[in-house]
């Protein structure tokens, strides 16, 4: 099975993902698109965006949390301290390794995507955190999907695909 690094974000239209370490908006059916895509895989984060989620990790899902902080512990998941020592655990299993944010963690992993997975969502928030511009990273769409809004999505969103013409 090939496992892959693939960076999973949502944003809206202005590239916002976060506010004061949450994400700007409530949308149940984008939440169940990021639980089915990442089933199974092995989720990686920066430890703000972990302490944004409670400090804890999804179901069915192993979970990193990168943090330069040597004394950082948390149950359940497994501390990495870098780049190298993520990928080296990436390397050593064969599961897909999502890298969900936040913003300097997407930056970090410039230049390693295989694939990109994008949300945008169709509307403007208020929020602090921004999409970084990766510039080593080479994405071209190959496919994508618009949900509309409904009673319980007050946004409509897309979700593209992307693939990384560069891949190493």
């Amino acid at each position: 099975m090939t496992h892959n690094v693939i960076a999973l974000w949502a944003e809206d239209e202005k590239h916002l993902i976060g506010a004061c370490g949450k994400l700007p908006w409530y949308l149940p059916k984008e939440l169940k698109h990021f639980k089915e895509t990442t089933l199974g895989g092995a989720l990686l984060m920066g430890r703000v965006t972990f302490e944004g989620m409670n400090k804890r990790p999804l179901p069915g899902r192993e979970t990193l949390v990168l943090t330069s902080d040597t004394t950082y512990t948390a149950e359940g998941v497994t501390i990495v301290h870098s780049v190298d020592e993520a990928l080296a655990w990436f390397h050593q299993q064969d599961k897909t390794l999502y890298i969900i944010g936040g913003a300097k963690v997407y930056a970090s992993f410039d230049g390693y995507y295989d694939k990109a997975i994008k949300t945008v969502v169709h509307g403007d928030f208020t929020g602090d955190t921004y999409f970084p511009n990766l510039t080593k990273s080479s994405f071209v769409k190959i496919a994508e999907r618009t949900f509309d809004a409904d009673d319980k999505n007050p946004y409509a969103f897309t979700v593209e695909y992307y693939d990384n013409k560069d891949v190493r």
